[in-house]
């Protein structure tokens, strides 16, 4: 068989399914779609919506959250619901129903509904669709979202597509829609339905260049810190610079890069306070926003020797994205450190292991990435180094005594980190 011959085969399969679905999925207008039912909670423990109301305030792991769902009023009794959340780092309200098969509203569907911000100044949203097992796909709503507060019922629409990444399959999702909160808040929501042929009012970014697009960190938990904590670092250089203070080493990267800082400082100072090391590490960081703080000053006015480099966990971690596109913003981050120090020798480190076991998704992810970043390194100017089977027990779990989120090391995690690297920085330093 040709490949075109496969191609329209598949192309005839799509066209035939379309013209068996319904032009309109009402996942909840008024009620949720026949067979589907409400769901609310935060990361961990979700609960049916059975009543008018429902509260969760009983997870083990969040002592202090309460996430609050209800049935509201937009044009009729009951017809729309609502979320509150508080002191939950995450929290949703979906719709979960039996398989359905979203493949014919690919090509010019959209998902939209009705949204009303009552409080959201410590919050945002994301809006998300489930793609099968361990595949989810979301936009972001944190701007936006907040400028709405106060100002009523707004309708939004996005193109279907914004959900989908290339080899998804959408053939049998049983969560067709999540409205996630973080941060603090209270929204209320109508109307939410999937049509085959819709008009978008919404943007959504371009999942194929969004690790390669500088941007600032625009969370709802980042927003208060991360611009001061840039505008800081860019003093200190400068103060640095006014002094003839040499930084020798710096650090680039995301939290795991920060916590050296935030949480073992102490332990930072003893390993790297003769270089005089300068810590860029920010909590929630992903590789386009490590290119916006190298465009906008960060390593400006400084000829460190070695510049350490790790980076694209939370591009796995927020977006699921693929490691090919996570392999393109680490490239683009190299390509800017070498363009504003070019005597400086780069060491890329492998993304630390993540999660329990091997086949934790997003710690397979990670090792996809890792597989590929040998090939940044000319070992004259870019360096590669794993480390990560140090980290790690011989059957490759991960151990709360080192990870205690099974993410972020503590103080032996960083302990390891420190005498694995330091042979091979000793080695860059002379």
């Amino acid at each position: 068989m040709t490949l075109r011959h496969s191609a329209a085969l598949i192309l005839s399969a799509l066209a035939a399914s379309a013209a068996t679905a319904a032009s309109t999925l009402p996942l909840y207008v008024g009620q949720p779609l026949a067979g589907a039912k409400v769901l609310y909670g935060d990361f961990d423990v979700q609960k049916t919506l059975d009543g008018d109301n429902g509260r969760m305030d009983d997870d083990p792991k969040l002592k202090n959250a309460v996430v609050e769902a209800r049935r509201t009023n937009k044009d009729a009794a009951g017809d729309a619901l609502g979320l509150a959340w508080k002191d939950a780092w995450f929290s949703t309200l979906r719709v979960e129903s039996a398989p359905l098969d979203l493949r014919p509203y690919l090509a010019r569907g959209t998902v939209s509904f009705d949204l009303k911000v009552n409080e959201l100044a410590k919050g945002g949203l994301n809006f998300r669709i489930d793609c099968g097992n361990n595949c989810e796909r979301k936009v972001p709503d944190v701007i936006p979202a907040r400028a709405a507060e106060g100002k009523g019922w707004q309708h939004r629409s996005y193109a279907l597509s914004c959900f989908y990444r290339k080899g998804d399959d959408f053939s049998a999702v049983t969560k067709p829609f999540a409205l996630d909160g973080t941060g603090a808040g209270n929204v209320e929501i109508a109307n939410i339905r999937i049509d085959m042929a819709g008009k978008p009012n919404q943007a959504c970014p371009d999942y194929r260049t969004a690790s390669v697009t500088p941007s600032p960190l625009n969370e709802s938990w980042s927003l208060d810190w991360w611009m001061p904590r840039h505008e800081e670092k860019l003093a200190e250089i400068a103060r640095r610079k006014a002094a003839g203070e040499r930084t020798e080493l710096v650090f680039i990267g995301d939290s795991i890069t920060h916590h050296w800082e935030k949480e073992q400082p102490e332990l930072f100072k003893t390993f790297y306070g003769r270089y005089s090391a300068l810590d860029l590490g920010y909590g929630g960081d992903r590789t386009e926003n490590v290119l916006w703080r190298l465009q906008h000053g960060e390593i400006d006015g400084i000829a460190p020797k070695v510049a350490v480099l790790m980076i694209g966990t939370n591009n796995t971690g927020f977006r699921q994205e693929a490691p090919e596109l996570i392999y393109a913003g680490i490239k683009r981050d190299i390509a800017e450190i070498r363009k504003r120090l070019p005597k400086t020798k780069l060491l890329l480190l492998a993304i630390f292991p993540r999660g329990e076991k091997p086949d934790d998704t997003l710690r397979v992810l990670n090792e996809k990435v890792n597989a590929m970043l040998p090939r940044l390194a000319d070992n004259k100017h870019v360096f590669f180094l794993n480390m990560n089977k140090a980290f790690l027990a011989a059957d490759g779990t991960l151990s709360k005594d080192i990870m205690p989120d099974l993410l972020h090391p503590n103080a032996e995690g960083y302990k390891i980190w420190q005498r694995e690297m330091q042979p091979e920085l000793d080695r860059l330093m002379r």
